[in-house]
């Protein structure tokens, strides 16, 4: 019995080293394979629905349609947000040095933006549709808001500290 020995240590330590080169995360590509796969229906439906929403603002022809049509986007854009952010938490973390911080830079990138649309929303919800003037007034105040908490929660991929995920997501058919 005691050759049998050696040859089940050789094959527990195989099933280690095998076990210990997976750690389980993603590399770079397909990380960001995974984040561009998800985002590109993100940015397709907050397009169609500003879209929509701007066709419906040139018809719109009183106040309180352009509040609802207003909160439907802001509403819809939040919801895309947060399947996206959800999404990038499904992807995981990269298997890169910072790949944590990176892979959390996503989400809150993500997280934020959800959080600027729904404080859109909240504000257009919250105005007054007469008179007017004061409306519109107050809507343009929201919407500049909007894309000042927009352009801070905006993450570029072009300032990655990652070499391997620049190279990632530039080379990924995905996230063209």
């Amino acid at each position: 019995m005691r050759p049998a020995r050696p040859l089940a240590l050789l094959v527990l330590l195989a099933l280690v080293t095998s076990l210990t080169g997976c750690s389980g995360a993603p590399n770079a590509r397909a990380w960001a394979s995974s984040v561009c796969t998800t985002l590109a229906p993100w940015r397709t439906e907050i397009g169609s629905l500003t879209k929509r929403t701007q066709q419906q603002m040139e018809t719109a022809t009183t106040p309180r349609q352009a509040k609802e049509n207003l909160m439907r986007l802001f509403g819809g854009a939040e919801d895309a947000s947060e399947r996206a952010r959800a999404g990038v938490v499904k992807a995981g973390v990269p298997d890169v040095d910072d790949g944590a911080q990176i892979a959390e830079g996503f989400t809150n990138s993500l997280a934020a933006t959800r959080d600027a649309y729904a404080r859109a929303r909240s504000g257009v919800e919250g105005l007054a549709t007469a008179p007017a003037e004061t409306f519109y007034q107050q809507v343009a105040k929201v919407v500049e808001q909007l894309q000042t908490d927009y352009q801070a929660s905006s993450l570029d991929t072009g300032n990655l500290h990652s070499v391997e995920l620049k190279s990632a997501f530039d080379e990924v058919s995905e996230c063209r």
